[in-house]
């Protein structure tokens, strides 16, 4: 009998490589207010924690609210045109989702990305394997909260015990923590394995093959 019958996903940096279109976005936001362009490296640094965040660490320094939520306005309509433009699924991730669907475990997936940009790309890349994606919306709290995981378990009528949550970051190592469910991270994505370690990482993985081995 297998020990889990759930599999949660982080998105971005867990499934997705997002980093390109993300910054692309970012990058024509503050532009288009006269703001100095990020690099890529810090657009890494910055992604976790929903995309309202990542445009409060994108500005200057001591911007404005108001101008906070221009810029903000400016990314979602930007993003949600060009979310697909360079985003690709990360080599074996597709591979390991279609076996885990074929063995019977429910798939879905957790992101703080808002919720219409979620949609986009599930149905992008996702559509036929996955069957639930939660984002960030209103009236629910973003992870580390475990509102949207709970979400996820509720749908498909299963225990804490028979679920397990993968994710990139330490925001994940949390939302795992505080959802009372196992968490296995990945060093692929947007933290490498020193950082997952110090952030309270129990069990790490390289590459999706040994991803499915930890789960079968």
């Amino acid at each position: 009998m297998k020990k889990y019958n759930t599999i949660i996903f982080d998105l971005d940096g867990t499934l997705l490589y997002t980093l390109e279109d993300l910054k692309n976005a970012v990058n024509y936001a503050l532009s288009y207010y006269g703001y100095k362009e990020r690099t890529i490296e810090e657009i890494r640094c910055f992604v976790g924690n929903g995309i309202r965040k990542l445009i409060e660490r994108a500005v200057p320094e001591n911007t404005g609210l108001s101008d906070v939520d221009k810029v903000f306005e400016q990314f979602k309509i930007y993003y949600n045109e060009h979310a697909t433009d360079k985003t690709i699924i990360y080599k074996g991730v597709e591979d390991i989702l279609y076996i885990l669907k074929e063995k019977g475990y429910n798939l879905g997936i957790v992101s703080n990305k808002v919720q219409s940009a979620v949609d986009i790309l599930h149905e992008r890349f996702f559509k036929d394997i996955i069957e639930i994606s939660v984002g960030d919306k209103e009236g629910s709290r973003r992870k580390p909260a475990p509102d949207s995981v709970i979400e996820v378990m509720r749908y498909f009528d299963t225990t804490s015990l028979e679920t397990l949550y993968i994710g990139d970051s330490e925001i994940d190592i949390e939302t795992a923590r505080n959802a009372q469910i196992d968490c296995i991270s990945v060093s692929w994505g947007f933290r490498d394995a020193v950082d997952l370690m110090k952030s309270g990482a129990t069990t790490i993985v390289t590459t999706p093959e040994e991803l499915l081995e930890k789960i079968l």
